[in-house]
């Protein structure tokens, strides 16, 4: 079964600084019928102007991902990591029992596009970590997280892999679904078709009650999403 949560749905926080389309209810917006699908909690499409940003606030005992569209992110956090993350980098911040940090766009005349994920892990407590790599641009399937950074992956604290896809026009794929396990999808690029449902950048599909996908681009154009496989 293939439920499509289209972009034009999303929620939606609008503060000059930060234009925000929330997948899942988060801050201000609440749906009870969108608070989440298995460990997945958040999906925020974030477009922040030049120089602003998240002043320092704290998070705990979540799995925190980043991964930059356009532009670049200027981290900070109380572990000590002051890091850049580019276009096309992905960053794994595992809040653990406690973690402060701030975000800001590093560009003072372009925006910042990106999206931030949050999945909540299945251990409390542990000490807190961050991790940042670029995967490369490669068509197919590419593991971004698995549960222990297995192949050079980042290592997520859930039983739950994230994979980078990217199609070039006319290429399919099908992806096997293992008993037990819901997929969900989000759409960056292009136009992707999971089985027979169309999906258009922002959308994103629960795949539940499966054995598996057939992902395929149709169309003269490269298409990108991120594919969660998740318990």
């Amino acid at each position: 079964m293939i439920t499509v949560r289209h972009a034009a749905d999303r929620g939606r926080a609008d503060f000059g600084w930060l234009d925000s389309r929330h997948t899942f209810s988060f801050g201000h917006y609440y749906d009870p019928n969108h608070m989440g699908f298995s460990a997945l909690r958040v999906i925020n499409d974030d477009t922040v102007q030049p120089g602003a940003g998240f002043d320092t606030h704290g998070h705990r005992d979540m799995e925190i991902i980043s991964y930059v569209l356009e532009g670049e992110i200027a981290h900070k956090d109380s572990e000590g990591n002051v890091k850049v993350l580019p276009a096309g980098e992905f960053q794994l911040m595992s809040a653990g029992s406690g973690i402060y940090h701030s975000e800001y766009n590093h560009s003072s005349d372009a925006q910042l596009h990106f999206l931030q994920i949050w999945i909540q892990p299945n251990v409390i407590g542990e000490p807190p970590g961050y991790q940042q790599k670029d995967f490369g641009q490669n068509s197919g399937l590419t593991s971004i997280a698995t549960p222990h950074g297995d192949n050079g992956t980042l290592s997520i604290k859930q039983d739950a892999t994230l994979h980078q896809l990217i199609l070039e026009p006319q290429q399919h794929l099908e992806y096997p679904i293992a008993a037990n396990r819901n997929v969900y999808v989000h759409q960056i690029t292009g136009q992707l078709l999971v089985d027979q449902t169309f999906l258009q950048p922002g959308d994103g599909a629960k795949v539940q009650m499966q054995t598996s996908i057939t992902l395929a681009n149709n169309s003269d154009q490269i298409v990108k999403a991120l594919v969660f496989d998740l318990p």
